[in-house]
């Protein structure tokens, strides 16, 4: 059975208000279409009231409230839910993905650079930042090189990352002003690929990607609003009424809460910032905004890169490339200090690990500080620590999930879009282990979902038919890819509603459909608990609620 979910956490209550802000707050009465609660005790009700921002009624018609004073919101046949959260998603890289050079579904290294050609002319100044492009699918199953960005567009500063965010192509302009030639080491944590020649490829993987930082656009003030402001929108339309923000900039968590308390913000927010500010958030320790809309409480580590680029660390070598197990970007030594210390600050750990040797080594650091540090030091009695993405974990390294425990962040997209080139990377036998969402909650683990948006679109009917069906969106899964660990539909709920809240400690506030709790509803026009698993990616979202303010409807 799933570890209780209530158990007391001070300082969370403390970071919780008892309403809305009054500009946020609506009353609502919702009806007219199936209302899945997610409370065990009453699953489904015909009528849910709104007051203030929080849920005042859930049940039959018959003993709803007068309407009188409530707006009335007729579902018209609709499904609702509690609020969808996407438990792992970059929320200025889904806005970046809206205002720059977008590379999702370009089939070949030629359409791709069609694409960068005709962008490079519409926009004829400045550095051309894209992303999405993925090489697994393309008939030249290579990486982007200078010579395709070079020829595409002559003389530009081009940055264009890869899909899953651990490697980017660049130009040879942008090379020069970096300073990258044959000459320039690897960092810790990254590698420059080069050719036969020695040369640069113009791939830089996992932290060589810092080589290039000063060229982006993110200093620019409006620009990084606008992108914000574009991120929430998009994800108000696919339904979702919070984010698990992970990698947050430090410096962006202020601009955050600004656009909160001037209405911007329609979505919750709870940060994770980057592992390279943790010290900057220790000090001050969890803040929040605008009345939880805004929470900062976590750091985001980085242990290894990513399946795809081969930066995940394994124990034994990549099945198709034989010369390398992956890289570590961090190490225990960096980061045993300040697991001890956010123990004793109340900042949660949240930690990327891939690769099966990533996923022991962390959960092994974890082990450790938690146990060097005395629990009459912990500033709270659970302190809900997460491996983000936990993608392939050796069965043998199971326990550490239910005996620590650890909460398992993990995005079931990955697993369709993985299908494809995983048992390449890995092997048959490293499958047992890999995108495990059934075994780890037959364990007892809190399993959240995410979409690692905008390494994936971040559509969540997509992510909750990943998680039921564990098949492409064409229906492939393939003989290999473990069957199994598909999770049921009552799971896949929780995934996306009750567990993103128990791990960002707010399970007594969110989650499900119950009097007391704030008003956060996604409402779909399919019926996700009974609709056939092939039809779930058809639907879309037609009303999303925060606070009980109608922050997206469907014309």
């Amino acid at each position: 059975m799933i570890r209780s979910l209530m158990k007391a956490i001070p300082l969370a209550a403390a970071l919780m208000a008892a309403a809305a802000p009054a500009a946020f707050a609506q009353n609502l009465l919702i009806r007219g279409g199936t209302i899945h609660t997610g409370n065990e005790a009453l699953p489904s009700a015909e009528v849910v009231a709104v007051r203030d921002g929080r849920i005042a009624y859930v049940g039959a018609a018959n003993g709803a409230p007068s309407t009188e004073g409530l707006e009335v919101i007729d579902l018209k046949g609709a499904t609702l839910f509690p609020g969808f959260t996407d438990g792992h998603a970059h929320l200025d890289g889904i806005g970046w993905r809206e205002t720059t050079l977008n590379l999702e579904g370009s089939a070949s290294v030629v359409e791709a650079m069609q694409r960068l050609s005709d962008w490079a002319e519409a926009h004829p100044e400045g550095v051309i930042v894209g992303r999405g492009w993925i090489e697994t699918h393309w008939p030249e199953k290579r990486f982007l090189t200078t010579a395709d960005l070079d020829a595409a567009a002559p003389g530009r500063i081009v940055l264009l990352t890869r899909a899953d965010g651990h490697a980017v192509a660049v130009s040879s302009a942008a090379m020069t002003a970096a300073g990258i030639d044959a000459t320039t080491p690897s960092p810790s944590g990254g590698d420059i690929l080069k050719g036969p020649d020695g040369q640069p490829t113009g791939l830089l993987v996992d932290a060589s990607g810092d080589l290039i930082a000063g060229l982006t656009p993110q200093a620019d003030a409006a620009a990084t609003r606008a992108a914000y402001r574009a991120g929430f929108g998009v994800y108000a339309r696919y339904g979702w009424t919070g984010i698990h923000f992970m990698s947050a900039p430090w410096k962006d968590v202020p601009l955050m809460e600004q656009m909160a308390r001037e209405g911007e913000a329609p979505l919750r927010v709870y940060n994770s910032i980057d592992m390279g500010d943790a010290r900057a958030l220790m000090a001050g320790g969890p803040r929040d905004a605008a009345d939880g809309r805004i929470i900062t409480r976590a750091i985001k580590f980085y242990a290894d890169g990513a399946l795809g680029s081969r930066g995940a660390k394994l124990f034994e070598p990549y099945s198709d490339r034989p010369d390398t197990t992956g890289l570590m970007r961090t190490s225990h030594d960096e980061v045993m200090p300040l697991y001890q210390q956010a123990l004793r600050t109340g900042v949660q750990i949240a930690t990327h690990a891939i690769g099966d040797k990533g996923n022991h080594d962390v959960a092994a650091w974890y082990e450790e500080a938690l146990r060097s540090v005395p629990k009459s030091e912990w500033k709270l009695a659970d302190p809900r620590w997460r491996i983000e993405h936990a993608q392939i974990v050796r069965p043998s390294d199971y326990h550490y999930f239910d005996e620590l425990p650890i909460i398992a962040s993990m995005q079931p997209s990955h697993a369709i879009g993985d299908l494809h080139f995983a048992a390449d990377r890995l092997g048959d036998a490293r499958l047992d282990g890999a995108y495990a969402w059934h075994t780890l909650v037959d364990r007892g683990v809190i399993v959240v979902g995410g979409s690692d948006a905008p390494v994936e679109r971040g559509d969540p009917l997509i992510e909750f038919y990943a998680a039921v069906a564990r098949r492409d969106l064409n229906g492939f899964q393939g003989p290999d890819w473990r069957p199994n660990e598909a999770v049921d539909r009552a799971t896949a709920l929780k995934m996306f509603t009750l567990w993103p809240a128990y791990a960002s400690f707010r399970e007594k506030e969110l989650g499900t459909i119950e009097v007391g709790k704030r008003a956060d509803f996604t409402a779909f026009n399919i019926d996700l608990m009974t609709v056939p698993a092939a039809d779930i990616p058809k639907g879309r979202a037609v009303l999303t609620v925060v606070d009980g303010q109608v922050v997206y409807r469907a014309d």
